[in-house]
């Protein structure tokens, strides 16, 4: 089948060439769709999962940042701040009362979405 696609381009070029007709043929051009189609419909899944690894990866990064922060604070006893993630889709809960024990910071960030990533971090996890 390979082959006679090519043997039938290259006849169709020197049909053209001899005819003086400039253009790509029909097959030309379905060929060049059906290989765009192919490389779109590989593409589109690949782009759901590279973003949906992006959110969680975002999730235990805000979860892990407050977890450090709040610790950091309870270690050198300044009072306990809330962290900012700078993602409005990113909520997270857990901050320690100020005193508290270091040992019971737990920061839980949440993602949402329809999906819903919930992360967890810090010593008293």
């Amino acid at each position: 089948m390979r082959a006679f696609i090519k043997n039938y381009i290259a006849s169709e070029k020197a049909r053209r060439e001899e005819e003086g007709e400039k253009g790509f043929s029909l097959i030309e051009l379905i060929i060049v769709v059906v290989i765009l189609g192919v490389l779109v419909a590989i593409a589109i899944p690949v782009f759901g999962s590279i973003q949906a690894t992006a959110e969680e990866n975002a999730t235990k990064a805000v979860a892990a940042s407050a977890a450090t922060q709040w610790t950091a604070q309870l270690a050198n006893n300044e009072p306990v701040t809330a962290y900012k993630s700078g993602d409005a889709k990113i909520s997270l809960t857990g901050q320690p009362a100020a005193g508290a024990a270091i040992e019971t910071v737990c920061a839980t960030a949440t993602y949402d979405r329809a999906v819903d990533y919930v992360a967890k971090s810090g010593p008293g996890c």
